[in-house]
């Protein structure tokens, strides 16, 4: 329905009727619920239709405007568009034909013979082009910030125009409260609202590192955000700091962000943070000098430390012109300055779009993806930064404490800080503790998510992937030491696609602040919520909990990558049928749910004998009773299963040490359940046949039941009851099989959990 058209012509008719009439009023009025009109009145869409509004205007409205309210997939549709061609561009001859729904949130394109359905969220668009008419439609180029590029070919340029408008009001909010998370509903049973909002304490992280302590307190000046508002309520600092000398430091820091304890190694080696000093030429603040030596004096281990400037020198000294800058040695006493040469937001933004052009290409050589590769400079841009990254972390942990800054210390003093600490720590390397260290070193110190992410309308140079290019260091860490972190490529992939998305409230704003001014804890979805409920999608079926305490980078130029699955992930033919890490953790989990059953089964056995040993005692006392005459049976000819189990057992515990069967932790008895503990025998055929032994094989399996086509970045997940492979939205069920010991809820299909609904009393 053109809803313009309709008012505009709506009008129209009512001035002709009555100029003085008040009918849009009047008809908002009516509802539903309204007494039935009188007899010969219409109704309009099922509403009463007020006794003033004339028959022509009715009818009007009936001739075009008499469609049906519009869902697909439980959502509202504003404008379906048929017979629209999406090209790929490695397919350009073969355009796919489908229809195009426009939702208040999502854009979905869906293929009629294949089934197929492409979902744009709004908010992952990052720019909309329309295109030059040509003899097939208008063509729509659509760029996501999910790397995805797909263009849309619509019949009539009225249509396309519609789109186009439409999606430009909706793809970036002017208000941060017209953002999705404020409207989003997931299923009422999947989490609730306050699910993952108090995950994670400031001070409980600080507590993992033993913070406060002899050398370290809690300073409670920025409670309410009064020593820096970009900081968190809860900052740490040298227990030698005065209040003078963080007031003065703070004044004498751009944005006021004073030095800060981020973490603190178990050698007593700690890394600061900080924005750049206000020193211009020749300016110094003797606070600030005490504030650094304060920090100093905090590890006994050594007599000096670093200050790490991450800016290339020239950029460093051109802004001592507008009265800012670096430490001057001379007036910082036992400290060491390095700068380390990480470009600006404004550099590494360029950067990303000359990635995204050399992936766009249409028939790429070798040569020519190569050679825009290089000249985009990009992995150049990660190489720095891990470069930086591995500096600190090797200071650290050789003893030595790091003060940290860039420009205002919220970007690349993010990413080094975290990603030293990823290298440092091996809780970091976990999925709670990546979380965690996402809440600390980005959320609570202030790195400008709204603004970097380009949430709302902004200043697009303040747009920027630093956050993506944190993501990409993580990943060229895991790269090279895959067994060290617990968490996938995937984990990566959906914190990257959901900071974007504002589907949750957890990345929106620029600072904690900003987010308790917004109240998101009660008015959004946090993320972390959603994340737990999809754990076991995000594990490396290769990590090793007991690996190296710390990890290094290898920044040889041939160790760093193109990340072909983000900037790449869209592209058909370029990637494994199945990823290989998703077939190890199918094969793990498998291999779980059979120890399981085993377990179950083994306990079960157990519990059976028990009860046969119990009945043939019973039997043996009756039949040798006073009073009641029985032939003795020879002792040979008995057959007492608890009889004959003690005696195994005897002989077991008198084998030798090295006996197969014989451990230290195994216990028959602990495996035995009393016969009333015990589920009825009638129960066995049903817990046998709660849990799938075989698995179907992932490898030619092309499409769900649903008839959704599988391809490189959708997940296929077996249903651990039937053992088929479902996609993510018809297994969004997890529940506890009768077959496994443990109890755990685990993923089936809709079919199986409807079948164990009716079985259950």
């Amino acid at each position: 329905m053109d809803f313009t058209r309709f008012m505009n012509k709506f009008n129209e008719i009512e001035r002709q009727l009555s100029p003085t009439s008040a009918l849009r009023l009047s008809f908002d009025n009516i509802s539903p619920e309204t007494e039935e009109p009188p007899d010969g009145n219409k109704r309009l869409w099922g509403v009463p239709v007020p006794p003033f509004v004339s028959e022509k205007v009715v009818s009007w409205i009936e001739e075009e405007f008499n469609e049906a309210p519009l869902f697909y997939n439980g959502n509202s549709v504003l404008k379906k568009v048929e017979n629209v061609r999406m090209i790929d561009r490695y397919n350009t001859k073969n355009p796919t034909v489908g229809t195009l729904y426009l939702t208040a949130t999502h854009l979905i394109f869906v293929e009629p013979d294949s089934n197929k359905e492409t979902w744009i969220l709004h908010m992952h668009v990052a720019s909309i082009e329309k295109l030059p008419l040509s003899t097939t439609g208008s063509p729509l180029l659509i760029r996501c910030k999910t790397f995805l590029s797909v263009t849309f070919v619509i019949p009539k340029d009225s249509e396309c125009h519609d789109v186009y408008t439409s999606l430009l009001k909706l793809f970036q909010p002017v208000s941060i409260n017209k953002l999705y998370c404020f409207n989003y509903q997931p299923n009422k049973d999947d989490f609730p609202k306050n699910a993952g909002w108090d995950y994670f304490k400031l001070e409980a992280e600080f507590k993992h590192m033993l913070v406060p302590n002899e050398a370290w307190t809690l300073c409670s000046m920025n409670e309410k955000y009064e020593l820096c508002d970009t900081y968190p309520r809860q900052i740490y600092v040298p227990k030698e700091a005065t209040t003078l000398m963080l007031i003065s430091s703070s004044r004498f820091r751009s944005k006021g962000r004073l030095p800060a304890l981020t973490y603190l190694h178990n050698n007593k080696a700690s890394i600061c943070r900080c924005s750049q000093p206000l020193s211009g030429f020749s300016a110094r603040c003797l606070e600030d000098e005490q504030m650094l030596e304060a920090i100093r004096k905090t590890n006994s281990n050594t007599d000096y430390m670093y200050v790490v400037d991450t800016r290339p020198r020239i950029n460093a000294m051109a802004n001592r012109a507008a009265g800012k800058g670096y430490e001057n040695e001379a007036f910082y006493e036992n400290i060491k300055f390095h700068f380390l040469g990480i470009e600006n937001i404004h550099v590494q933004r360029a950067s990303l779009q000359k990635v995204l052009e050399a992936c766009e290409q249409k028939s790429p050589t070798m040569s020519a993806f190569i050679n825009a590769l290089e000249s985009s400079g990009w992995l150049k841009h990660i190489r720095s930064i891990l470069d930086t990254s591995s500096f600190i972390a090797n200071a650290v942990d050789k003893g030595v404490s790091v003060v940290v800054h860039c420009s205002d210390g919220w970007d690349r003093t993010a990413q080094v800080c975290s990603l030293a600490q990823l290298m440092l720590n091996p809780y970091y390397r976990t999925i709670k503790g990546f979380q965690a260290l996402i809440e600390k070193d980005w959320l609570a110190f202030g790195h400008k998510f709204s603004e970097r992410c380009g949430h709302i309308q902004t200043d697009a140079r303040e747009v920027s992937p630093i956050f993506t290019q944190f993501l990409d260091c993580t990943w060229q860490l895991m790269s090279q030491r895959s067994e060290a972190f617990e968490f996938n490529e995937r984990f990566l992939l959906i914190l990257h696609d959901h900071v974007h998305s504002c589907q949750f409230g957890t990345f929106v704003g620029n600072c904690e602040k900003d987010r308790l001014d917004l109240k998101l804890a009660e008015r959004t979805f946090s993320l972390w919520g959603f994340m737990a409920n999809h754990l076991n999608e995000y594990i490396n079926p290769l990590y090793k909990p007991n690996v190296d305490e710390a990890i290094k980078a290898n920044l040889a130029p041939q160790c760093i990558k193109f990340w072909r699955g983000m900037y790449s992930r869209f592209e058909s033919g370029i990637h494994p049928r199945e990823p290989l890490g998703d077939l190890l953790l199918d094969s793990k989990e498998h291999c779980n749910s059979l120890e399981d059953h085993v377990q179950h089964l083994t306990k079960r056995i157990a519990s059976f004998k028990n009860y046969i040993s119990k009945s043939a005692k019973k039997l043996q006392d009756a039949t040798s009773a006073p009073g009641k005459v029985s032939k003795e049976l020879p002792s040979n000819e008995i057959n007492d299963n608890k009889y004959n189990y003690d005696k195994k057992l005897s002989e077991l515990s008198a084998a030798d040490d090295d006996h197969p069967l014989k451990a230290s932790n195994m216990s028959f008895a602990s495996l035995s359940l009393s016969a009333e503990q015990s589920s009825p025998p009638q129960a066995l055929p049903e817990e046998i046949n709660s849990v799938a032994v075989d698995w179907k094989p992932m490898r030619n399996v092309t499409t769900c039941s649903c008839s959704t086509p599988f391809d490189q970045f959708s997940k296929k997940t077996h249903c651990w009851r039937c053992g088929d492979i479902f996609c993510e939205r018809c297994i969004d069920k997890n529940v506890a099989l009768p077959g496994h010991d443990s109890g755990k809820p685990v993923p089936v299909c809709r079919g199986c959990f409807r079948q164990m609904q009716k079985q259950s009393p």
